[in-house]
């Protein structure tokens, strides 16, 4: 079986951020950056259908600067068998021209199975998986919390509201990966990241399409108002109510 993940190299969600000077792009001085974590929950599932079906390969793909080799080189200390940069200065807002760069690569490769993150935890859409697989013409499955492989078919599960929905699909197919899927994906080893430098890691230019969606402003959060105590006890209930009312507005 021929798989291929989709990653994309993104900033640490704990750090404090901070405005560039252009006013529409995040100031990545000081920044650590990583792997989406649902890429690499994708890239944990990919590895262990691998392990289950002899012969099968892993292949890694992410658009962007070469910056996005480090998240690459990852993929492939994890137990990847190669990578591709789909080379380009910075990554599209829009979902859709990342989608065709990565449609374009991915039409001719002869893949059973494409993986995605449900998500990337930065711009939190969870629209490029299934729309490179409207552009291939593939099944999609999104938001899967299990997955399996028999022959030329897959059987799926995600959860909804109240229950969980059971999916089966012919391959070649697209999948987007939930957490849940993967407990915890597993940490390159020092084997894997000396091996990981001997691995193939191909770099062409990126096949976008028109942007169609551009970032013109972005803003911090407004600092939260400091609380205030409005009395001990019983007696303070009703001032309480009425500020809740009157200032807060959530009664």
């Amino acid at each position: 079986m021929k798989i291929a993940v989709c990653i994309k190299r993104v900033p640490d969600m704990g750090a404090r951020f901070k405005i560039g000077a252009d006013g529409a792009s995040i100031d990545e001085t000081g920044l650590k950056f990583d792997m989406s974590d649902f890429d690499e929950w994708a890239v944990e599932a990919a590895l262990q259908l691998a392990e289950k079906h002899a012969g099968s390969t892993v292949t890694v793909i992410s658009l962007g600067p070469d910056s996005v080799q480090e998240t690459l080189r990852k993929a492939l200390a994890m137990g990847a068998d190669a990578a591709v940069q789909l080379k380009a200065e910075s990554v599209p807002a829009g979902g859709f021209a990342v989608a065709q760069a990565l449609a374009a690569e991915l039409k001719d490769g002869g893949y059973d199975l494409i993986l995605f993150g449900r998500l990337a935890v930065d711009s939190a859409a969870g629209i490029t998986g299934p729309m490179v697989a409207e552009l291939l013409g593939l099944p999609c499955a999104t938001a899967l919390c299990k997955l399996d492989v028999q022959g030329t078919s897959a059987t799926g599960e995600r959860q909804i509201e109240g229950g969980v929905e059971q999916l089966a699909f012919p391959l070649p197919a697209v999948c987007t990966i939930d957490q849940g899927l993967v407990v915890q994906a597993r940490y390159p080893s020092l084997k894997g990241i000396m091996a990981a430098k001997k691995k193939p890691l191909a770099s062409k230019p990126a096949a976008l399409g028109g942007v169609g969606v551009t970032i013109t402003k972005m803003e911090l959060p407004a600092e939260r108002a400091a609380g205030r105590i409005v009395g001990e006890g019983a007696d303070a209930v009703p001032e309480l109510v009425r500020l809740l009312q009157t200032e807060a507005k959530v009664l």
